[in-house]
């Protein structure tokens, strides 16, 4: 099939041009280059979905697909003279279902939407990857987490169904509004992570929980990073059970507040001893139960090894945990080369973090960071211009972690940019399986080729 009469189906199929837009053909990964497709489809069913899936087979083209574009890991950059499917216009919140907490969405929602719609309802959808205007299609691709995994787990937790396309032109239904089955293989979480290889989401079922009215956020420095990771499993071992449990590293605080003009009233001869900061954030429902687990926190923070624990007023609290959000676009303001998101098992943490400093050393780079210290998901800033040397800096970063007992990456997936470390440290045998999946999803091999395998 020739480009033009590829151009002519994809016309038929949807109803509109396919012309590239100049936000069509990247991400926010800062190490893969975007690149301009060929071709744009912008469906407003499954069924057109399916149809644009079976022409790219037949022709061989390969498709990529495209939420809010937020993603860190190059998984929606498309392939040169391809396909992107954007699902901007499936943008509807198809039911709120108050009697079994589910929300059904199409993946063109943003967390934005999808949370006003359940705000009214009382309930909330408590995955919490920071950036709000990000897809649900592309969150349930990359498995997102955020500071609430802590507590509430990351988007696989929380995705009890899916209706999927498949690259045959075939749609297909996983799951339901069920919280447990034991009837086959489980098609909707081998889809949820497979980062647009599998099949591309056309609905996705959600659990949602009930929205709790009280919260409060202490901040607590320390006088090492340390003695924070050291922390982490005690104050989740509490039985507090806190929504987000970060660590912040002293520069990395120092430059989020400032790019902020946030003041946390932090008296500065603290501030200027503290080489660590940890932030829990706790809620329940009812303020005096609240009251009482703050205190409980401040006094086992205080046990702990913190300087001081301070409970922050409500709109310094949202404004430092929007701040924290914000450090992936701070650090790239301040020019990082690169941003990685390893993870480990949080006792793990006091190890990793020492190795980590001796690999900056050895390579004369600067590494700094937070994390999702309750769930062991490590945020890392690398300054480091010669790309061997990042290179070689990553892959030592990456095979630490593994090495804890950990995995490359937490939340923002494989796609382009750390394909090749993935190959070179994953197990072999588990890479040949997930190839046959592939295959046996996607016999055309159309569906985002180059992303992860």
């Amino acid at each position: 099939m020739t480009d033009a009469a590829l151009a002519a189906r994809l016309t038929e199929i949807t109803g509109g041009p396919t012309t590239p837009g100049p936000d069509d053909g990247h991400d926010e990964c800062l190490t893969v280059a975007g690149r301009e497709p060929a071709h744009v489809v912008r469906p407003e069913t499954a069924e057109q979905v399916a149809a644009v899936l079976k022409a790219a087979s037949e022709a061989g083209t390969p498709v990529t697909a495209r939420g809010s574009g937020t993603g860190l890991s190059g998984a929606a950059v498309p392939s040169p003279g391809g396909i992107v499917v954007s699902f901007e216009r499936m943008n509807a919140v198809l039911e709120i279902d108050t009697d079994n907490h589910v929300a059904v969405v199409q993946p063109g929602v943003t967390l934005q939407e999808l949370d006003a719609r359940t705000a009214e309802h009382g309930l909330v959808y408590p995955v919490y990857p920071g950036e709000l205007s990000a897809s649900l299609g592309g969150n349930i691709a990359t498995n997102a987490g955020g500071m609430r995994a802590v507590k509430h787990g990351v988007t696989r937790h929380h995705v009890l169904g899916l209706q999927a396309a498949l690259p045959t032109g075939e749609l297909i239904r996983t799951g339901g509004k069920f919280a447990k089955a034991s009837t086959g293989y489980d098609l909707t979480q081998l889809i949820v992570g497979s980062e647009g290889t599998l099949a591309l989401v056309t609905e996705a079922v959600l659990k949602l929980q009930p929205r709790v009215a009280h919260q409060a956020t202490v901040l607590a420095p320390f006088a090492g990073l340390p003695e924070v990771t050291r922390a982490v499993p005690r104050v989740v071992g509490s039985g507090l059970q806190p929504q987000v449990l970060e660590y912040i590293d002293g520069m990395t605080m120092a430059a989020i507040t400032h790019t902020a003009d946030l003041q946390l009233g932090i008296p500065d001869a603290v501030r200027e001893s503290a080489q660590a900061y940890l932030v829990v954030v706790l809620d329940g429902r009812t303020q005096e139960r609240l009251d009482e687990d703050v205190e409980a926190v401040a006094q086992l923070l205080s046990e702990l090894g913190a300087v001081d624990a301070y409970v922050l007023p409500a709109g310094s609290a949202r404004k430092l945990i929007e701040a924290r959000e914000r450090a992936f676009y701070t650090a790239k303001a301040a020019g990082a080369d690169d941003i990685i998101d390893t993870v480990i098992p949080r006792a793990a943490l006091p190890e990793f973090m020492t190795r980590v400093t001796a690999i900056a050393q050895a390579h004369q780079t600067f590494v700094i960071g937070c994390g999702h210290a309750g769930d062991g998901n490590v945020h890392l800033a690398v300054f480091q211009k010669d790309t061997a040397t990042r290179s070689t800096v990553l892959h030592e970063l990456f095979a630490a972690a593994m090495a804890l007992g950990g995995a490359i990456s937490g939340e923002h997936g494989i796609g382009h940019a750390k394909r090749e470390h993935f190959l070179a440290l994953e197990d072999p045998a588990k890479v040949e399986l997930m190839r046959r999946l592939k295959q046996a999803f996607d016999p055309a091999g159309v569906l985002n080729p180059g992303v992860l395998l």
